[in-house]
């Protein structure tokens, strides 16, 4: 007999205990990387500059299910930055609209057009 079923058996317990401890740490990673992303946002001051739409895109999860809006603006010192919005804002954006944005760290506040 070559494999002995017993190893199987006695490292299993193992196994799934390497498996919890591996995504209940990814939960709390992100998690704790969602609250510090907040409290960035938070603690940066509230700015409003010109910018320019250069482009709109989405990122789509699971069967259409699920859908993030980001647009990337270009303000007058040339910098890019990509906020996430959502759908009814990321609707009345279009390429080439210029404007004030307003945002607070990563966090998109308003767009109003000129």
């Amino acid at each position: 007999m070559f494999f002995d079923d017993t190893i199987l058996f006695d490292s299993a317990p193992i196994f799934i205990i390497i498996i919890a401890v591996i995504v209940f740490g990814s939960i709390i990673f992100l998690g704790v990387s969602k609250v510090k992303e907040n409290v960035d946002n938070n603690n940066a001051p509230q700015l409003t500059v010109p910018a320019e739409v250069i482009s709109k895109r989405t990122d789509v999860q699971g069967n259409h299910s699920y859908t993030t809006y980001y647009a990337t603006f270009e303000v007058q010192s040339g910098d890019r930055m990509e906020l996430k919005l959502n759908g009814k804002e990321f609707g009345m954006l279009a390429d080439k609209d210029m404007g004030m944005l307003t945002f607070q760290g990563t966090r998109y506040i308003a767009f109003e057009r000129q």
